[in-house]
C-alpha cells in the first residue's frame, strides 16, 4: 500500500492514508509529504476524497469503508488499484507460490544496475535497491523499449485470486503448488487460477511474454491456449533458457538452444535460489539488459530481508558461537529447500529450526508436506500457531502440538514451547558451538532471532 501510495503521488494525485499504529512505513510516508493518521479509524474521510483504496486486510464495516460507502465514492483493492496503474506502465508481474519478493527484489537490482530505472512495489524490504517500493522513471532510457512508457515491477500474488486484476505486458510463473487452500480447495482449482492469470498478458505481437518454469509450473495446464510469446526456464535440458548450478561454489550458468550465454556467482545458497536468479537475469535480458551485465549484476545482489536472512554469530554458553538466519518460509517446499540450502551452505554441527506455523487452515490442509519437509533439522522448535484470517471454528481443529507429533512419528526431535520469551530461554540454554538456528515463519516469530542475537552481544 505503501507502495501504490508512492506511485500516486508521483502521478501527481493527493494520497493520505490511515493505519492502526505508527510504524518506519508511515513515517516514511510522513517524510514523503503523504499525511497519515495513526490510530483509531476516522469516521470522516479527508474533505475533497474522490477515491478510497483498501488492502486486503481492511474489512467492509472498517469506518473510513462505511464513510466512502455513504458518500457513493469507488472503493478499489489494493489489486484493482495496482492494475490500473499498470496499463500505464511496462509492467513486469512476478508470480508463483514461493520466491515472488526474492525474484522480484533480484530483477530490480539488475534493472538498476544496468541503468533501465525500474519502478517496482514489492512486499518485502530489500535495502540494496532502497526499500520495498521505487517510483522509476516516466519512460525506459535505453534497450529495445526506449522511450516507453516506464518499467513496473511488482509481485502478483494468487491469494483471493487477486492477481486476476493485474494488467502484466510481461510476466513469471515460477512455480505453482498447493496453498492457500482454504480460498481454491483444490490444486486443480489454483491450476486454473494461475490460467486466468497468465490470459491477461496480450498477444505475442502487441510485446506479451510469459517465462514460466520448465518443471514445477504446470506449464502444459498453463500454457497450451495462451497467444503471448512464452518461454520455459529450468534445470531440465529442454528448457528453452536451462540453468545449470554447482551447489558447492554457487556458481550458476545459463544455456541457450545448448549455448552458454551467461553464467556468476550467487551470494543465496540453494538450487531454488539458483532458478529464482536465472529467472531474474532472463527477464532482464528480455527487457534489455546485457547478458553479461545482467550477470555481473546479480553476482552483487546481497539478498533481502527475511529471505535466508543471515543476522550473524554470537556467543553460546559454552563459550563458542552459533550462526542465526531469519526467514520467511512457511509453506513445506519453502522449509525443505531452505534447510537442505542452509546445511549445504553452512555445514552446522546440529541444525536447530524455530518454525511457527502461519494460519490454521494452512497447517491442517497440509500437514502432512509440513511434517515432511523438516527432515534437515536436528530440532524444530514450534511455538503457536499464527492466528490470521482464518475463523474461530478453524482455530479449533488443530495446534501446534498436531505438527509436534506428527514430526516425532518420523523422528524428528521436535518440542511445542508456546510462547517466544520462552524459546529465546531456551537456545540460549541448549545452543552449543557449531549450531545453526534459523527462525522461520510469515509471522512476529522473526521476533525471536533478533532477540536471540541481542541477548549475545
Amino acid at each position: 500500500m505503501s507502495g501504490l501510495a508512492r506511485m500516486l503521488m508521483a502521478r501527481e494525485c493527493l494520497c493520505t492514508g490511515s493505519d492502526q499504529t505508527s510504524s518506519p512505513v508511515t513515517d516514511g510516508l510522513i517524510a514523503d509529504g503523504i499525511d497519515v493518521h495513526a490510530g483509531p479509524a476516522p469516521t470522516e474521510l479527508p474533505a475533497g476524497t474522490e477515491l478510497v483504496v483498501a488492502s486486503a486486510a481492511i474489512a467492509e464495516d472498517h469506518p473510513e469503508i462505511v464513510a466512502a460507502r455513504t458518500l457513493g465514492l469507488p472503493v478499489l483493492s489494493y489489486p484493482e488499484a495496482l492494475g490500473q496503474l499498470q496499463r500505464h506502465r511496462l509492467s513486469i508481474a512476478i508470480s508463483g507460490t514461493h520466491g515472488k519478493s526474492t525474484t522480484a527484489s533480484m530483477l530490480c537490482h539488475i534493472l538498476v544496475e544496468c541503468g533501465l530505472d525500474p519502478g517496482f512495489i514489492i512486499g518485502a524490504n530489500c535495502s540494496q535497491i532502497g526499500g520495498g517500493s521505487r517510483t522509476g522513471a516516466d519512460t525506459v532510457p535505453q534497450g529495445p523499449h526506449e522511450g516507453e512508457s516506464g518499467i513496473l515491477v511488482c509481485e502478483a500474488c494468487e491469494f483471493n485470486r487477486s492477481f486476476h486484476h493485474h494488467r502484466p505486458d510481461l510476466a513469471l510463473i515460477n512455480n505453482i503448488e498447493e496453498d492457500h487452500l482454504d480460498i481454491y480447495g483444490s490444486l486443480e482449482a489454483i491450476i486454473e487460477a494461475f490460467r486466468e492469470f497468465a490470459s491477461l498478458i496480450p498477444p505475442a505481437e502487441d510485446g506479451g511474454s510469459l517465462l514460466i518454469a520448465h518443471d514445477g509450473a504446470r506449464r502444459q495446464s498453463i500454457t497450451p491456449s495462451l497467444n503471448c510469446h512464452v518461454s520455459t526456464f529450468g534445470f531440465h535440458p529442454e528448457a528453452d533458457y536451462q540453468v545449470v548450478y554447482d551447489a558447492n561454489v554457487l556458481r550458476i550458468g545459463i544455456l541457450r538452444e545448448g549455448m552458454w550465454v551467461t553464467h556468476w556467482t550467487n551470494r543465496m545458497p540453494g538450487g531454488h535460489n539458483a532458478l529464482n536468479a536465472a529467472a531474474a537475469v532472463i527477464l532482464a535480458h528480455q527487457l534489455g539488459a546485457e547478458w553479461d551485465e545482467a550477470a555481473e549484476a546479480m553476482a552483487s545482489f546481497n539478498g533481502l530481508d527475511r529471505r535466508m536472512q543471515r543476522l550473524g554469530e554470537r556467543k553460546t554458553a559454552d563459550g563458542g558461537s552459533v550462526v542465526v538466519y531469519d526467514d520467511y518460509g512457511h509453506h513445506p517446499t519453502e522449509i525443505e529447500q531452505t534447510l537442505k540450502a542452509l546445511r549445504l551452505a553452512e555445514k552446522p554441527e546440529r541444525l536447530i529450526c524455530v518454525f511457527q506455523p502461519h494460519q490454521h487452515s494452512r497447517t491442517r490442509f497440509l500437514l502432512d508436506h509440513f511434517a515432511e519437509s523438516f527432515s534437515s533439522a536436528d530440532e524444530v522448535i514450534v511455538p503457536r500457531i499464527y492466528f490470521v484470517r482464518d475463523s474461530l471454528a478453524e482455530k479449533q481443529r488443530i495446534s501446534a502440538v498436531d505438527l509436534v507429533e506428527r514430526l516425532s512419528e518420523r523422528g524428528v526431535m521436535a518440542n511445542h514451547i508456546p510462547e517466544f520469551d520462552d524459546i529465546t530461554t531456551h537456545l540460549e540454554k541448549e545452543c552449543v558451538d557449531g549450531d545453526l538456528v534459523v527462525v522461520m515463519g510469515a509471522g512476529p516469530v522473526w521476533n525471536i532471532a533478533h532477540d536471540f542475537m541481542a541477548n549475545g552481544t
